[in-house]
């Protein structure tokens, strides 16, 4: 008697089943088809992208090697055509480096590079700091002090990563604009600061004896 009720139970279940594939049946088949086209998807995407990558790498080794060669226009117009085409964080970097290389015969061009990167919400902040600092020390010779002090004083701060070389920029600056009281002020913060390079350390020290002397004759 129990195997009768067994065949019953499975014959209901058969009809059961029967009835949700021909209900959704076709949903089911769509939602595999769509799974497997969202994976195909997405390796073909992380493929192109790692593709991509490779391709930005080694141009980007190929535009550094310029820069060993000494041949500065071909570097900068290298890094250039990176930083239009290139992945993200390739393109960044290529920006700095190509600000880099017009800095060495165009000041403005460059600086106008670093300004848009230090402004870009987009550009992690440490390389927006970089690009702000960058540009400060850029136009240490030619910006008025006020300037100079203006852009590069928000990098001072002791949480800053490139602190050292804004303060002593500005130190520098000061000492152009022959403003001897700026001078000791951020050469007093320079070497109050434990952290600050012997390099930097060293060209301050050079830099307050200058100041001094001029100051005395």
């Amino acid at each position: 008697m129990s195997d009768i009720f067994q065949e019953v139970d499975e014959e209901v279940r058969r009809e059961r089943l029967q009835k949700l594939w021909e209900k959704y049946g076709m949903l089911v088949v769509a939602a595999c088809v769509v799974l497997v086209a969202a994976v195909g998807g997405w390796r073909a995407y992380d493929w192109h992208q790692t593709k991509q990558a490779a391709e930005a790498g080694v141009a980007y080794e190929a535009a550094a090697a310029f820069v060993t060669q000494g041949k500065h226009e071909e570097a900068a117009a290298a890094f250039a055509k990176l930083s239009a085409d290139a992945p993200s964080n390739y393109r960044m970097l290529a920006r700095l480096r190509e600000a880099a290389e017009l800095g060495r015969r165009d000041a403005k061009s460059a600086v106008a590079i670093y300004d848009a990167l230090a402004a870009d919400s987009s550009v992690p902040a440490v390389l927006r700091e970089l690009a702000s600092v960058r540009a400060g020390i850029l136009l240490v010779d030619t910006a008025p002090f006020d300037e100079i002090r203006q852009r590069l004083e928000p990098q001072t701060a002791q949480d800053k990563t490139f602190r050292h070389s804004a303060r002593a920029a500005i130190a520098m600056a000061a000492w152009r604009a022959k403003d001897t009281a700026a001078v000791k002020r951020w050469s007093d913060m320079i070497l109050s600061d434990r952290d600050t390079p012997d390099g930097t350390r060293g060209q301050i020290e050079i830099l307050m004896a200058l100041s001094s002397a001029e100051a005395k004759s």
